[in-house]
């Protein structure tokens, strides 16, 4: 596809003001639960303290030209704040081109950004914060009530109401019975407001292709934990019963729905 005048203007502020909020993101994913305001005082270096200069807050750039260094210490930037605000950069474009109108776009975005939080903030912390997870079942039932406004039949239509409680049963059960062990409870609420706004085809998918792509990169990290010491660098060993965030793989089968369209039962007659 090409991209000419006005909609190349508009591409390049969307890659712009993802990778500026992927930045946000960042910030905010190191403060958050912390007590410490993402307002509160200008950026510094983890490591040495020192004020960050507005070149050394350039998204993805100012890691590419300082190296990975701190310019003021030498020490090593983490790889998180690049892939984080190229991510963004990405999501925002994408959500851009599914959904030109401004409204839509701001929606979707908001959205997109806070499944993106959530993974961050769940590979780091092995753990979905609440809020987020309500933030996102508010959005998903603001979506529910802009397509009620459009004239869809939703009484009629019993599969926006059920997708959402539908897909977020089995992982709601899966915490019940382990009380919170193979699943955390927040991971119900994530699901819960991704089959709301995906709908039970869409959202069906996007669990699936989560569940067949965490148990590949399960099995992938336990036989690596197994190879010869010689072989690897692993410092702990993977077994069943080690922890692995699942929000990652959720949000990577809903963008795959979404974005790439990947849509495994849209043939079954449940669906028509």
């Amino acid at each position: 596809m090409v991209v000419m005048g006005d909609s190349a203007i508009f591409v390049a502020a969307a890659l712009v003001l993802g990778a500026i909020l992927g930045s946000f993101l960042n910030a905010l994913s190191f403060r958050f639960g912390t007590g410490v305001s993402i307002a509160r005082g200008r950026s510094r270096c983890m490591r040495c303290s020192h004020t960050l200069v507005a070149l050394d807050l350039v998204p993805i750039l100012s890691y590419l030209f300082l190296r990975g260094r701190c310019r003021y210490c030498g020490t090593h930037i983490s790889i998180q704040y690049p892939l984080v605000e190229a991510v963004a950069a990405l999501l925002s474009l994408g959500v851009y081109l599914l959904n030109p109108n401004p409204l839509l776009y701001a929606f979707w975005l908001l959205v997109w950004l806070t499944i993106l939080f959530i993974v961050i903030y769940d590979l780091r912390h092995f753990i979905i914060p609440w809020s987020c997870s309500l933030l996102l079942i508010g959005l998903s039932l603001l979506y529910i009530f802009i397509l009620w406004q459009q004239g869809a039949s939703l009484m009629g239509d019993w599969t926006i109401f059920a997708a959402g409680p539908l897909l977020a049963l089995p992982l709601f059960l899966l915490s019940l019975v382990s009380r919170g062990q193979w699943m955390g409870w927040a991971d119900s609420g994530f699901e819960l407001s991704l089959g709301w706004l995906l709908g039970l085809s869409l959202g069906g998918t996007a669990l699936m292709l989560a569940v067949w792509l965490g148990a590949a990169v399960g099995l992938l990290l336990i036989a690596y934990a197994h190879l010869p010491k010689r072989w690897s660098n692993r410092g702990r060993t993977m077994t069943m019963q080690s922890e692995i965030p699942f929000a990652p793989f959720l949000a990577l089968g809903a963008a795959l729905a979404y974005f790439a369209h990947v849509d495994i039962f849209s043939n079954l007659p449940i669906f028509f």
